[in-house]
């Protein structure tokens, strides 16, 4: 096999198991080549990666080690795929009746969430290994699966009524933080390892009751939060029940008489967009 045909392969190999370390010896079986060939080639990606700034790749020395792909996206990337995001949740159109927004089609968008994955995976990678990412269904499951493939990692649906599908759960309620009204979650056992160390991933942010009541639930699994990412936060209330979070937009008016939609990035992407440091 020439290089020109070893080189697309590797990479997709690469990007099919994003995180997980395949050995060169693995690789030098797969397209019947010499380790120290392999090792060439991995050099001329890893450089081609670099230069576009599209993830990185990871070499591991000695006898254990091999090569991975992390993903993550561009400075350039993340501001616009964000500012992409802005603009559609600021259509007029988008408005339903009680101030709410329509924005199922946008979560619903492979190549969209395909890319907030990513930025999501690139942002919490440096907090150390994920075992799994949590969300509370519904419309925050497709930003979830696709961050969770970017980490490798297994997804966990929390579940706002249990089902006789989940085996043993465990249940507790929560007070949520827009409307003061109390609701409950659940989550199967099964679903997370003793010790588990998690990324919260959601749609929406207003007050932030819901991702309290998921932060309770963790320890309540004794899992460890490493991060939470959440696709759009309001701007009021300003203090919101968590403190440590990752908002990609921010929701600053809905009106419905002058058919109005403010919708802007986060303070940390117009740091990017200026050339400053991310959050």
């Amino acid at each position: 096999m020439r290089r020109s045909q070893r080189l697309p392969l590797i990479t997709k190999t690469l990007l099919d198991r994003p995180g997980q370390l395949i050995s060169l010896t693995e690789l030098a079986q797969c397209f019947g080549a010499a380790k120290s060939t392999i090792s060439e080639d991995v050099a001329i990606i890893r450089d081609a990666f670099a230069a576009r700034k599209m993830g990185r790749i990871e070499t591991v020395a000695g006898a254990a080690g091999g090569v991975r792909y992390i993903p993550g996206l561009s400075d350039e990337a993340i501001v616009e795929t964000v500012s992409e995001l802005c603009e559609a949740l600021s259509d007029p159109q988008r408005i339903l009746p009680g101030g709410f927004l329509y924005m199922s089609d946008l979560v619903s968008s492979p190549t969209l969430m395909s890319r907030v994955g990513e930025l999501f995976a690139g942002r919490f990678y440096s907090e150390g290994p994920v075992d799994a990412v949590v969300t509370l269904e519904t419309r925050g499951i497709p930003i979830a699966l696709m961050t969770a493939r970017a980490l490798n990692a297994p997804l966990a649906i929390v579940r706002r009524a249990s089902r006789v599908t989940e085996g043993t759960v465990v249940t507790m309620n929560y007070v949520s933080g827009s409307a003061k009204r109390i609701e409950t979650m659940s989550l199967s056992r099964r679903a997370l390892p003793p010790g588990a160390r998690v990324l919260i991933i959601d749609d929406f942010m207003k007050a932030g009751g819901s991702a309290r009541g998921l932060v309770d639930l963790m320890e309540e699994f004794g899992a460890k939060v490493v991060g939470m990412g959440v696709l759009i936060a309001t701007a009021e209330p300003r203090q919101k029940l968590v403190k440590e979070y990752v908002a990609l937009a921010v929701l600053e008016l809905v009106d419905e008489e002058r058919r109005e939609v403010v919708v802007r990035p986060s303070g940390w992407v117009e740091r990017l967009r200026e050339g400053g440091p991310g959050p």
